[in-house]
């Protein structure tokens, strides 16, 4: 919640291919764009987990950025219930508007975004107030089995397209169905929890996930603060990664009291072994 000299506020960027997904907007994310080297004009999508100050601070200086860079693309933009009216009182209280195309949207229930090579999940969790997670899928895909392919004698073109597309074709007076000719490579997944009790909705969302990154703020000997914040323990962080079978887990959102996050990675780590400690600028490529 608050910055120290080695981590500013809540801020995650998702790239793939067109789409650049930037989940949450604490305070110096704009600062943290430009020293990564990243413009702001690549975001097309705000995803907002709730609205405590430290995950929404940075959003009144970003908007203004992109009013004044040209931005040209559709901004959307998510988060939980009452985000309408937190954006017409920042309007208000910075007097400005966005100028650029853009569209806010409140979700209240579990819901599925689907983009051009992306599925968003967007799911309420438990905190003290409206809070969503949010998991980002990469579509699914079909490759071709060239050895069926090339022994049925079927040409380059439609039909394997048709295939492609999981839809049945006809080649020769011979019904072909797509899982005779194609083999589907599952997408990549990364879910994001921020602020939230262990519930039910944050393994489902998080299922099968490649990477789950997860807020930790306290270490276990503070559960009852924990509980009463609403928040999550490392152990409990990692006791989600492994009952949602993720395949690693990244733990942020560290309370400030801790000087270091050794004791928040070793407690995590007698979980679930497959884990690293989050730090400003780190990248994972999946």
């Amino acid at each position: 919640m608050v910055q120290t000299l080695e981590r500013i506020h809540q801020g995650i960027f998702v790239t793939y291919k067109e789409e650049g997904l930037l989940v949450d907007c604490g305070e110096g994310i704009q600062r943290q764009f430009k020293i990564a080297d990243i413009k702001p004009t690549k975001i097309s999508v705000i995803l907002i987990s709730h609205w405590h100050g430290d995950h929404v601070l940075g959003l009144p200086g970003l908007l203004q950025t992109l009013n004044a860079s040209g931005y040209e693309k559709k901004l959307m933009i998510y988060g939980p219930t009452g985000t309408k009216k937190y954006f017409e009182y920042m309007f208000l209280a910075f007097s400005f508007k966005i100028n650029f195309e853009h569209k806010i949207n409140e979700v209240s229930e579990t819901t599925t975004v689907s983009l051009k090579d992306m599925d968003i999940v967007a799911t309420p969790l438990d905190h003290g107030v409206p809070c969503l997670g949010y998991s980002i899928k990469e579509k699914d895909t079909r490759k071709i089995r060239l050895p069926f392919v090339r022994k049925e004698g079927l040409p380059d073109g439609p039909l394997l397209g048709m295939l492609q597309e999981n839809k049945e074709i006809v080649w020769k007076e011979k019904r072909i169905s797509p899982s005779e000719a194609t083999y589907l490579i599952k997408g990549k997944k990364v879910s994001i929890v921020l602020d939230t009790l262990p519930c039910n909705n944050a393994i489902l969302l998080a299922e099968g996930s490649d990477i789950l990154i997860s807020e930790s703020v306290y270490v276990e000997d503070l559960y009852n603060k924990a509980e009463e914040y609403k928040h999550m323990t490392a152990r409990q962080a990692a006791m989600l990664a492994s009952k949602s079978k993720s395949t690693r887990l990244i733990l942020t959102h560290f309370s400030q009291r801790y000087k270091t996050t050794d004791s928040v990675l070793e407690e995590a780590q007698g979980i679930f072994s497959n884990v690293s400690v989050a730090h400003d600028f780190m990248k994972i490529k999946i």
